[in-house]
């Protein structure tokens, strides 16, 4: 399912309003949820200069951002197809290519911070001057430039080919109905296939070298080679629409009588979860960051307690 794909679209396959309520809820819920966990992050973040002083938590902030982004543009998205059912395709076009940046952004983020992780672990001597803050926003740019080198093209390509008439109808807001052109389906593919083996190949790579390294013994190795399976895990959910005409054909075929709640268990799956883990592999997990975190809170429930 691209990052943008919503299970169902009642316009075209009506369904109940009792099964299409708790799924809005669940969907809504689950967006506030993580929005709000991602916020109280950025707001530690932003209030400690132990944290924007460091490359590891820059690029965990830009990885927060990110789905933060993606997770509320993916629910509005999801809430729309069972309310307004049609958009405009300048509103579509504008939320489809905001969300579609972050999607792609956010394996591209994941790898770099394999990277420095392995680094940090294996090359230690040398962290500093390879890891630093002018270098760690050059690299948050390079991934933005190539984001947005993957899904510009798709835009050019439409405004290119498409008639006059298209840019001015109403439809059902996704990735395929606003790029409709089928060599743009065949691009997508190749691409993504590149970065399917390009990062998990990071991934294996930074992960067998913590492994293998000579100080794999110690405290900090163990916690780098577990941030990075988790790093793996994050991947592999959101790298599971690089797969996706394979997997929906399987489920299609698998599952044809409750093909629509498998496509919905499928998008929280995909767009929900992998959300979660951000804040658990550096917000939780991160001895600095859950030491601030927690007295961040505790200043805010000290407030609140004194208002009283």
């Amino acid at each position: 399912m691209n990052s943008t794909d919503i299970p169902n679209f009642p316009g075209q396959s009506p369904e109940p309003f009792s099964k299409a309520l708790p799924k809005n809820l669940l969907v809504f819920l689950l967006g506030v949820s993580i929005t709000c966990i991602n916020a109280s992050f950025i707001h530690v973040f932003s209030k400690h200069q132990i944290f924007y002083l460091n490359p590891r938590y820059i690029l965990f902030i830009h990885l927060v951002l990110n789905d933060m982004i993606q997770v509320m543009l993916s629910v509005i998205l999801f809430i729309i197809s069972y309310t307004l059912y049609k958009i405009s395709f300048s509103i579509c076009c504008i939320i489809i290519l905001i969300t579609l940046f972050a999607t792609e952004n956010t394996p591209l983020n994941v790898a770099c911070m394999a990277i420095e992780c392995y680094i940090a672990v294996c090359l230690p001597l040398r962290h500093s001057k390879i890891c630093t803050i002018k270098k760690t926003l050059i690299l948050i740019g390079l991934i933005w430039v190539t984001s947005m080198s993957v899904v510009l093209p798709d835009l050019f390509v439409t405004l290119a080919t498409q008639p006059l008439d298209f840019f001015h109808s109403r439809f059902a807001c996704n990735r395929q109905t606003v790029f409709p052109n089928l060599v743009l389906t065949k691009k997508r593919d190749i691409i993504h296939s590149m970065f399917l083996v390009i990062i998990w190949f990071t991934i294996f790579y930074t992960y067998f070298r913590i492994l293998f390294t000579a100080r794999a013994a110690s405290k900090d190795s163990k916690k780098a080679r577990n941030t990075i399976i988790l790093h793996g895990f994050q991947v592999l959910l959101c790298m599971a629409k690089y797969v996706r005409p394979q997997l929906v054909d399987t489920l299609r075929r698998w599952f044809l009588l409750n093909y629509v709640e498998i496509l919905f268990a499928f998008y929280v799956i995909v767009h929900i979860l992998p959300r979660c883990i951000s804040p658990m592999v550096y917000g939780i997990r991160d001895e600095t960051f859950r030491k601030y975190l927690k007295k961040n809170l505790l200043c805010n429930y000290s407030s609140t307690k004194s208002i009283r």
